[in-house]
């Protein structure tokens, strides 16, 4: 009897100026759910009445929260480094959308994630994606529990998926009001993000 040879399974990671060459090359359709986060093509969470009207709902507030000069961009590509293009529900960038007509920003001031099912993805592994690549401000708009999770001090974890995390987490219901980082003279009231 002759002995089967084994074989490990692999899996292949992806760079940033691959999956932008794959974009290109038109392998995924226009508005397919997809992000490189980590080197890895992760699918993105359906979207249900309530996720989407939450996603509306808080770059409109945040737009009035920041005012001239910012962009709440939703769910817009973010390029944080080699290995990943997250599209975040909502992004604050400074400018306006022609300001990033050749390259997507990098560095937002305030990242949005809405979240139902993908609720302990876009804490865990997208938090720790935000806090590698610096980013001050992370909020997921916790949809099951109706609270606001906001993140912030990002600081090495080798625990952590990516190597990172936030340090500081504070929770707010329906009825508090939050401050982003970057917009200190704000106050924005939880009520206004939620469906």
């Amino acid at each position: 009897m002759c002995a089967m040879a084994s074989y490990e399974t692999k899996t292949r990671r992806f760079s940033r100026a691959e999956y932008e060459r794959l974009i290109d090359l038109g392998v995924f359709q226009p508005g397919e759910p997809i992000e490189l986060i980590g080197g890895e093509l992760m699918v993105a969470e359906p979207q249900g009445v309530a996720h989407y009207t939450a996603i509306v709902k808080t770059a409109r507030a945040l737009e009035a929260a920041f005012g001239p000069g910012w962009h709440a961009r939703t769910q817009g590509p973010i390029g944080l480094d080699d290995d990943s293009e997250p599209e975040p529900d909502v992004a604050v960038v400074p400018g306006g959308p022609e300001d990033y007509s050749r390259a997507h920003p990098s560095r937002p001031v305030l990242t949005v994630e809405a979240a139902e099912s993908s609720l302990g993805v876009d804490r865990e592994r997208k938090g720790s994606l935000y806090a590698r690549a610096g980013l001050e401000d992370y909020w997921v708009l916790n949809l099951v529990d109706r609270v606001l999770e906001v993140y912030r001090e990002p600081a090495p974890d080798s625990a952590a998926p990516f190597g990172w995390r936030y340090t500081r987490r504070e929770v707010f219901d329906a009825s508090a009001r939050v401050t982003p980082l970057a917009a200190p003279g704000s106050s924005i009231p939880v009520s206004r993000l939620l469906p």
